[in-house]
């Protein structure tokens, strides 16, 4: 029905942002990692944009819109509530404990854990989600880039050289993620895996 809504951004919390769109205001449910690239108050502000239809009578009109940072996040958002036992705010739930890279990382490697770390959800639901988005990941737009980041190479020597001295390729992928958060990726491949080491 509505694939993004673009306007000024009146307000915001981690949990629903309002944007301005031509007088009218929309409030839009959101997950934090959302929240996190959401610019200042009174600055243009784009999201993508899923609406549910709610059966809840504390639901106004039933009617629920979601709002996401990036397409990556909506399309998985998508995915997660096709799953059997996942609902729109457990999905966003998922989304909000987990960055969208860590969820498909967990997905793809079958980490029930990293699931199960999210409050709500137990071993059946994490199973579940796994078992029946392993093979359908790939459908998420770029999916793979969020494995591959800004100098995909640097990244990928780093992630290599951290699976050769031991570590667990999940924790190695989230700790280089850490690293290039806080240093940029014009650091150095020496210095990338010294900051990541002591991080692991």
């Amino acid at each position: 029905m509505l694939s993004y809504i673009q306007g000024i951004l009146t307000e915001k919390n981690p949990t629903f942002a309002v944007i301005d769109c031509g007088g009218v205001g929309f409030l839009l449910s959101i997950s934090v990692n959302t929240y996190t690239m959401l610019p200042e108050l009174n600055k243009n502000c784009k999201l993508y944009t899923h609406l549910t239809i709610k059966s809840e009578a504390t639901t106004p009109v039933g009617l629920v819109m979601y709002g996401f940072g990036t397409e990556e996040e909506r399309s998985l958002f998508l995915e997660l509530i096709s799953v059997s036992g996942v609902g729109s705010n457990t999905a966003r739930l998922i989304l909000s404990s987990l960055t969208t890279s860590e969820t498909i990382s967990a997905i793809c490697n079958g980490d029930v854990f990293t699931f199960r770390k999210v409050k709500g959800i137990g071993e059946k639901t994490a199973q579940r989600i796994i078992i029946d988005l392993k093979d359908k990941i790939s459908k998420v737009p770029h999916s793979k880039e969020f494995f591959l980041p800004q100098n995909n190479t640097l990244r990928n020597e780093a992630l290599s050289a951290l699976i050769m001295l031991g570590f667990n390729r999940n924790s190695a992928e989230k700790v280089i993620e850490k690293v290039i958060k806080n240093e940029g990726v014009n650091i150095s491949l020496e210095e990338m895996v010294k900051q990541a080491l002591k991080l692991l």
